[in-house]
């Protein structure tokens, strides 16, 4: 897949880890100037306790072949966003590509915890951080992707389909599927006007905090004990269907879909970094939605 993003201004917000990191290098990888942002700093630290900083995302960027340009924004505080669009709009004046994979509800969310016994402080620390955070950020920063021809919003969902699954909670439901309405009220929105809104999810995610979860690294994952890991993929994967977006010239048909790795790798062909292309979409409906074993199912076919 050969995608070129040279010259293309990009912002991804949470930026720091996971799809927001793999989103940003691939862009980078692209040719485009990213704008890294997220709270974890070198120097400052998020209440999520991770290691992972804004610095390293963008050197990454840069290895990759772009620009990244770390910018600490906490996303809850509007000041934060007033400060980076006004610096995006001194050094470039207009956004190409706004990424917005703000979350950082994972201190909050009680997996399992009926709704009427949960903490209501964590219920809306749920809903502040991975909701009102994407208004903020669309507030302050889409006059700057409206402000030249072609701009592109991608919101960075968790599944792409709105039924309730069950165990995640009221909050985190409302989170994700708030954004995919977000997304499909963009497409409207933005179409209406030239530009594309749209949505995307990645399948089940090799990220730094799931690989600590399981217990294994980016070289041992496939040692897990999870059947269902075997159809991990990296944060990369959905970073390069991201890019594959951002270059085609025709992506306002995609305008207000939720589009998933897996679908995006379908129609663009590209592949996860070490060459394989897992299909969660296609593996659910296979083995889960059939009630098999996953322990008994093959995972070659599906990757």
């Amino acid at each position: 897949m050969n995608v070129e993003l040279k010259d293309k201004v990009a912002v991804v917000t949470g930026a720091t880890r996971g799809c927001g990191r793999g989103i940003a290098v691939e862009l980078g990888a692209a040719g485009a100037t990213v704008y890294v942002t997220g709270r974890t700093t070198r120097e400052t630290a998020s209440p999520m306790g991770r290691t992972e900083t804004i610095e390293e995302t963008a050197e990454l960027v840069d290895a990759a072949g772009g620009r990244g340009i770390p910018v600490r924004c906490d996303y809850t505080v509007v000041s934060d966003v007033d400060a980076l669009r006004d610096r995006i709009t001194a050094e470039h004046g207009a956004i190409d590509v706004l990424v917005d994979d703000i979350w950082g509800g994972d201190p909050f969310v009680q997996f399992g915890t009926p709704f009427w016994e949960s903490d209501l402080d964590k219920a809306l620390g749920v809903v502040r951080n991975g909701l009102e955070t994407h208004l903020i950020a669309l507030h302050r920063l889409l006059p700057l992707v409206v402000a030249k021809p072609g701009g592109l919003v991608i919101e960075v969902t968790d599944g792409d389909m709105d039924d309730y699954p069950g165990s995640v909670g009221i909050p985190y439901h409302l989170v994700k599927s708030g954004v995919r309405a977000i997304s499909r009220a963009l497409g409207a929105d933005l179409t209406a006007h030239g530009y594309t809104g749209l949505a995307v999810t990645p399948g089940f995610l090799r990220s730094e905090m799931m690989m600590e979860n399981f217990g294994v690294t980016e070289e041992t994952w496939q040692q897990t004990t999870d059947a269902d890991y075997r159809m991990s993929e990296t944060p990369r994967y959905l970073g390069r269907g991201v890019a594959a977006l951002a270059a085609d010239p025709n992506v306002q048909r995609h305008a207000g879909k939720t589009l998933a790795s897996w679908t995006l790798m379908r129609e663009y062909g590209f592949t996860d970094i070490d060459g394989s292309k897992p299909d969660w979409g296609r593996w659910f409906a296979d083995v889960h939605q059939r009630g098999l074993n996953p322990a008994n199912v093959d995972p070659t076919p599906y990757r």
